[in-house]
């Protein structure tokens, strides 16, 4: 059963075994879930990066107090020009503001824009006028990591090929490249057995390992309601990223 947290743990222990690899979490809903996650890597000698939204810095400021307690870092994740409707001056002064909130409870060197599908704007867009790395900010992972040699797996649409179905998370100019090398992968048991294999391509690569850890929990009602749920955003996300692709 994937999406499980006893699968979750069999893909951390094959990671284990891969020479080069770097977890991160985007925390986009239920924080409370985070730390379930977060307390499996630590028992496991683990450690990740969990990018947490502006909405939960009060509202579960001890969650991420507990998750950076536990040994892991503490990221932003920004979405500040959706939240200030396309506008760069004050998405950047939004982003400053929430940087600051979120460094009141932790130490923080890294963010990661969300995705925000439903949104026109892309956060990113922010940099085009000004400099991240002036903030104290050491790594944004879609701006700074080196795809040429790095692989990006992203859970997002609750499998892993989810970029045919996304609309911002994923690496537009290296997908197809990869898909040529046998690099893509549907299932976490997928990504498990080509770790397993020493000859497979993934050991020519670096890994980018991204998860969102509310879809990962015990088998039950939450389980089946979430991926019920994920199935009715995916169909949404194909019709974004289809009219994406006719739109002039």
């Amino acid at each position: 059963m994937d999406f499980t947290l006893d699968k979750y743990s069999e893909l951390l222990t094959a990671l284990k075994s891969h020479k080069s690899h770097r977890i991160r979490h985007d925390v986009d809903l239920r924080p409370e879930y985070s730390l379930r996650v977060a307390q499996l890597e630590a028992n496991m000698g683990m450690h990740a990066t969990y990018y947490f939204r502006s909405m939960h810095f009060e509202s579960h400021a001890d969650t991420i107090r507990a998750i950076v307690a536990l040994g892991h870092e503490a990221g932003y994740h920004y979405e500040s020009l959706t939240t200030c409707h396309g506008n760069l001056h004050a998405a950047y002064d939004d982003f400053c503001a929430n940087l600051e909130r979120l460094r009141a409870l932790a130490p923080v060197h890294t963010a990661c824009a969300h995705g925000s599908p439903r949104s026109p704007w892309n956060s990113q867009d922010i940099w085009n006028q000004h400099d991240i790395h002036s903030l104290g900010i050491d790594y944004e992972p879609m701006l700074d990591t080196d795809f040429s040699s790095t692989l990006y797996l992203t859970d997002t649409g609750r499998r892993w090929d989810g970029y045919r179905v996304s609309v911002r998370d994923k690496v537009p100019q290296y997908q197809e490249q990869w898909e040529r090398e046998g690099l893509t992968f549907r299932t976490s048991d997928d990504i498990i057995h080509a770790i397993s294999n020493l000859k497979h391509p993934i050991h020519q690569k670096s890994l980018l390992l991204n998860t969102h850890p509310q879809r990962w929990m015990p088998f039950g009602p939450r389980w089946m309601a979430e991926a019920s749920l994920q199935y009715l955003k995916n169909i949404a996300k194909q019709l974004i990223v289809k009219h994406q692709g006719t739109t002039p």
